[in-house]
Parts: structure tokens; sequence; C-alpha cells
């Protein structure tokens, strides 16, 4: 770099005053080298040859530099100075190649760093894409949340709102009923009164026509004759008080909020069904983890206890002589759903219990050794951890959810929405696997535990 500013500095040198100006002229003027812009005038006043070479070596470099007072040169017929820069250059580019091992090796050093560079944009921008496939995929389970929860909203108020009105019509059939035994009874001492009053007014004409005869004979033979006065009520005790309507009006009341509540608790017991439905899982019986015993359909949806054991080979994954089996999809976060078909059993288990469990001898079920499970025993005993639970009415399809972030495991009769029974604050530290159990094979067990597809629809 100093050879080449010492190379132009002596050649300016050897410039007339004249020259130097016609020089610096050409420099400010645009693509005298193409691709090369002027050196601005206010650069190049008052420059002398030295400033002229540090502008010209600041603005293009010194190889461009070179090559841009070469062409103006030549431009002002001073050949014999391009010529000299010329070989000057020539000289330059031989010390480059004497040094291009070196420029190579960090063209190739710099060339693998921009690579990397590269590789890393493209990974930022592949983990934004990723970003935001997962920010349109929350936005639309929102989307679709909100949708659900208008749906449910709407249903649960229309219902409310004809309960409202069912009641309101009972209530004012009620009050017209009692209106009109109040009506009927009116009119009926209406009517009574009206024929005692016919009667009087007969007598009244007959008392008014005798006392108008002055025949003393005439009068005595008709007074004899005069009918005796019809009998009469005492109708100053009568009365039609208006009807008290208040306690009607309460009691219809007292049964709409008991109903009403009774319908909230249903719709919203059935919009918390709906929205664990939404996390629904495929899952399916692992056959390798099937107690000998067990018998499974060939989609690995349904089980049930055969009267025989099958040669199945002893592996570390199977329950023996627990009748058990897990299903294959395991889950270490977020949330997931499945539900099972138990209608018609009398015996049955079902939950989700670690990878680790016990799968030999003797098994307790308690969420201390790694099962979150309840329990159907003697047809009508449901159990939860030796906790005897109160189910009304009895499941025909159960469903099971497991909340592994808030470290819950719920189990909801999905015929009536009811929550069965919740384990909270479990001790979740590792894989989870939906766990089953058709129990013992009897005639008054048969039936197999079918896992379902979710009736669930966004």
């Amino acid at each position: 770099m100093t050879k080449i500013k010492e190379d132009l500095w002596n050649t300016l040198e050897d410039l007339t005053h004249e020259q130097l100006k016609q020089f610096q002229w050409f420099l400010k003027q645009e693509n005298i080298l193409e691709g090369f812009s002027a050196i601005p005038e206010a650069r190049l006043e008052r420059a002398d040859r030295q400033d002229t070479v540090d502008r010209m070596v600041e603005k293009y470099g010194c190889t461009a530099a070179l090559q841009m007072s070469i062409r103006i040169l030549e431009k002002i017929s001073r050949n014999d100075l391009a010529e000299r820069l010329s070989s000057n250059s020539l000289q330059v580019k031989d010390l480059r190649n004497h040094n291009s091992a070196l420029l190579k090796c960090e063209y190739e050093a710099k060339k693998a760093e921009l690579e990397r560079t590269k590789a890393e944009i493209q990974l930022m921008i592949q983990e934004r894409q990723i970003k935001i496939c997962e920010i349109q995929h929350s936005a639309e389970l929102s989307r679709k949340s909100a949708e659900r929860q208008t749906k449910d909203s709407v249903c649960v108020f229309t219902l409310l709102l004809q309960s409202v009105k069912s009641s309101l019509e009972k209530l004012c059939e009620a009050i017209e009923e009692k209106q009109k035994v109040t009506q009927e009874q009116a009119e009926g001492f209406i009517k009574e009164l009206e024929q005692e009053i016919s009667e009087l007014m007969k007598r009244s004409a007959e008392v008014e026509r005798l006392s108008c005869t002055e025949d003393q004979l005439d009068f005595l033979k008709s007074f004899s004759s005069l009918k005796t006065a019809p009998p009469t009520k005492t109708w100053t005790a009568v009365s039609i008080p208006p009807p008290s309507y208040g306690q009607k009006v309460g009691s219809a009341v007292n049964q709409l909020k008991d109903k009403l509540n009774k319908d909230m608790e249903k719709l919203v017991a059935q919009a918390k069904l709906y929205r664990v439905q939404q996390f629904a899982a495929d899952v399916t019986l692992d056959p390798h983890t099937a107690n000998p015993y067990l018998i499974l359909s060939d989609d690995g949806k349904q089980v049930y206890c055969g009267d025989k054991k099958q040669n199945l080979p002893d592996n570390p994954e199977r329950f023996d002589p627990a009748i058990n089996v897990l299903g294959k999809q395991s889950f270490s976060s977020g949330r997931f759903y499945f539900e099972v078909q138990v209608e018609g059993k009398i015996s049955w288990d079902l939950g989700v219990v670690t990878e680790s469990v016990n799968r030999k001898g003797r098994i307790e079920a308690k969420p201390q050794n790694g099962y979150w499970t309840i329990c159907l025993r003697n047809r009508d005993r449901y159990k939860a951890s030796g906790v005897i639970l109160s189910v009304r009415p009895p499941p025909k399809t159960v469903g099971v959810f497991v909340d592994y972030i808030k470290r819950e495991v719920s189990f909801f009769n999905v015929d009536s929405a009811d929550i069965i029974h919740r384990f909270t604050d479990c001790c979740f530290t590792e894989k989870l696997y939906p766990f089953f159990s058709p129990g013992l094979h009897n005639d008054e067990n048969p039936n197999p535990l079918i896992i379902t597809p979710i009736n669930y629809t966004d």
C-alpha cells in the first residue's frame, strides 16, 4: 500500500501545476473509471499533490487509485507517466502473486466463516418460521375455543330461556286456574242472589196488590192465601276475597331456581367435558405389555380376559400375573384425553401409570407406586386408591384426562359429563402410559374394554 502511494505521489510530482489542475478536474467527473464515482469538489479544493493521493486512496483504495491515475494520465497526454505507473502496477501484482497462498488461505477461512453465518441465518429463519406456525396454531386453537365457547354459551342461555319460558307458562296457567275457580264461585253466588231477588220481587208484587185492596172481606181472604216468604240466605258474611298469588309465584320462582341451578351445573359440566375432549389422543393397546390371558383386537382398540393362558414371551414389559395392559403411546408433557367403553362390565380398572411401574408379582395401585387409576368391583363399588367413590349414574363410557402441566388426572362419566374422580398434585417425573384392566374372565364379565373414538367436533 505504501509503495503504491509513493509511486502515485512521485508521478504527480512530475506534473506541472496546470497538469495537476487537469488531473484533479478529471477526478471530479463521474465514471472516469467504470463503476467508480467522482471525488467531491470540496475534497479536492486547495489539495496539493500529497493530499490528492490521500483523497484517491481514501476514496478508491490503492489498486483502484493506481488504475484511475493511469486512465487520467492518458487523458492529459502524459503517457510516459502512465507507462511508468503501469510498470509499477505489474510489480505490485507480482507481490500479490507472491502472497497468493496466504490470500487463498485467508479467503477460504473467510468463505467458511461466511458459510457458517449463512447457515446460522437459515437456522434463525427456520426457527422463526416454526414460531410463526406455533403462533398460528395457537391462534387457531383460540379461534376454535372461542367458537366452541360461543356455541356452548348460546346453548346454555337458550336452555335457560326455555326453562324460564316454560316455568312462566306453568305459573300463568296456575294463576289462571285459580282465577277461574274464583270466577266460578262468584258467578254461583250471583246466580243464587239473582234467584232470591226474583222470588222476593214476586212476593213484593203480591204484597203490593193486596195492599191496594179496600174490600175488607176480600183483603182477609187474599191475605190468608198469601204465600209464606221463601227461604233466603244471610249474605252478610259472604264475600269473594281477591285470591293471593304470592305463594304460587314464590313457589314457582323457587322451583325455577332449583331447575336452573341443576341445568347450569349440567351444562357447565358438559362444557368442561367438551374442552378436555379437544385434547383427544389416538390410543392403542400394546401387546408386548399384555398379560398372557388378555385377548386384544387386531386394531388394538379392545381387550378382554380369556380363559386360557397364551404362550407368550415373558419379557420385562409384560404384566404377570396382574390382568393388565398398557397403551402404546407415552406422554411426558401437555394434555391428553381418551375414552373407554365399560358398559355391561362388573369389574375393570382404568387410568395412567408411569413407565417404571412394577409389572411382576402383586401390585398395589396407588399414586405412590406410579398408578393413578380408578376401578369397579362387584358391579357397583367404585374405588380410587382404596377410597370408595360415590358414582351415580353408573357410567357407560369413562373419559380419562391428564394435564401434565397442572399435574392432574381426571375421570369423567362421559354420558352425564360428571367428574367421577380427580387426582391432584400428582408427582409426574417420567413418561405416562394409558392403563387398562378388563377384569377376570367369567360369565358376568364377558364384555371387553373398548377404546372409543371421541365424539367431539370443532
